[in-house]
């Protein structure tokens, strides 16, 4: 596995009309590193918005999706979501704060 520092982690945040309605469960969805695990989520979350506490940390693999042109045949990139969900007492993430 490669050496992923904190800030490697998080690559950007997913705004969906879905993940904008958990916000108010007080659930984050970001897009992360495909090798990142749920300590390392966990742990850039928490250092990169000072102030949040992580109480759990849900991760989903996608496949990338086959594509054609012509008669060759390709696949896209493989992502990985993350759903982080804050402790009651931890401050909001700020960077949704306008959405």
């Amino acid at each position: 596995m490669a050496n992923i520092q904190y800030y490697d982690v998080i690559l950007k945040p997913v705004v969906t009309e879905k993940s904008m309605n958990a916000m108010a469960d007080r659930k984050y969805t970001f897009l992360v590193h495909p090798e990142a695990n749920k300590t390392m989520i966990k742990e850039a979350v928490e250092k990169m918005f000072p102030g949040t506490k992580v109480s759990r940390v849900n991760t989903m693999n996608s496949d990338g999706k086959t594509k054609r042109r012509g008669m060759t045949f390709g696949k896209t990139a493989k992502t990985k979501k993350a759903i982080v969900q804050l402790t009651e007492d931890s401050k909001e993430i700020e960077i949704f704060a306008g959405l």
